[in-house]
């Protein structure tokens, strides 16, 4: 039997870390044909050499637009097709008071958030339109939809990928071309630490981590962290056949989190993420 996902091409943006690196696994898992898109070359070409003949890597730096014209172009060299874009690649960005915020910080950090999602809706629509059809899947956030679940700048850029997920839901939508969001919350992945991550040992990050998973397994409604496993369950049904009449959706994961949070959470988390993101 074939999986999920059979004969479909699927490109993956911020694919060798967390949530992306779990959905490739996923998707190739399922059938797919993933052309996995990052920054970090090691950690690519390892993964793609451990998934086998349905896997590559190509570096991409999603935001510059080179990058992601080539990104695209390269998975219709090797597969001849798009089926899915899976619009992942982020990363915490700067929590600075906005009277002390350089406006170039202000500029990457939009870049990184939306900015990256419109040059790869851009880049692989012309593709999508030639084969007549095609998917597209937006990571956005619970910090899109309320206040106080990232910073200014992350949220900012979150809400509008969502709102721009619906706009060219409507706009595509003739050419069989289908856009959602998923929106993530209390999901356990090194996006929380800023970057820092890079820079710590890693007893350090499993530390980070642990101390953040057991804040979510006491806080949010479910009583349980979520893992970037929950995440690409809900890509693979976005990305297959199951979910063909739905667009311009916003797939909250997030067990319930965004509903509503006690003062005693809010505390804690920011807390825990000045610590992990200042170190301090």
């Amino acid at each position: 039997m074939g999986g999920r996902l059979e004969g479909k091409v699927a490109i993956v943006t911020g694919g060798t870390s967390g949530i992306g690196c779990r959905t490739v696994e996923m998707f190739v898992e399922q059938g797919a044909r993933v052309l996995i898109a990052a920054r970090r070359d090691e950690v690519g070409q390892a993964l793609a050499e451990r998934l086998g003949v349905n896997a590559c890597f190509v570096r991409t730096d999603v935001t510059l637009e080179e990058d992601v014209q080539a990104m695209v172009a390269a998975a219709v060299e090797r597969w001849g097709r798009v089926d899915c874009l899976f619009n992942n690649a982020s990363s915490g960005t700067t929590d600075a008071p906005v009277d002390d915020m350089p406006y170039a910080d202000f500029k990457a950090a939009l870049e990184l958030q939306i900015g990256s999602v419109f040059l790869g809706i851009k880049h692989v629509v012309p593709v999508m339109k030639r084969q007549g059809g095609g998917n597209i899947i937006n990571n956005a956030s619970i910090a899109g939809l309320s206040v106080g679940y990232g910073s200014m700048t992350y949220s900012t850029g979150k809400a509008g990928v969502i709102h721009m997920t619906r706009c060219l839901a409507i706009a595509l939508g003739e050419h069989g071309i289908r856009l959602n969001c998923i929106s993530p919350g209390g999901i356990v992945t090194p996006i929380f630490l800023g970057g820092r991550q890079y820079e710590m040992p890693e007893e350090e990050v499993a530390g980070a981590l642990a101390g953040l998973r057991e804040l979510y397994d006491d806080k949010i409604p479910l009583r349980r962290a979520g893992t970037p496993d929950d995440i690409a369950h809900a890509a693979v049904y976005l990305a297959s056949d199951e979910s063909r009449h739905v667009s311009g959706e916003n797939l909250v994961v997030d067990a319930g989190t965004w509903l509503g949070r006690s003062a005693q959470y809010q505390a804690q988390w920011a807390a825990w993420r000045r610590a992990a993101m200042f170190g301090g």
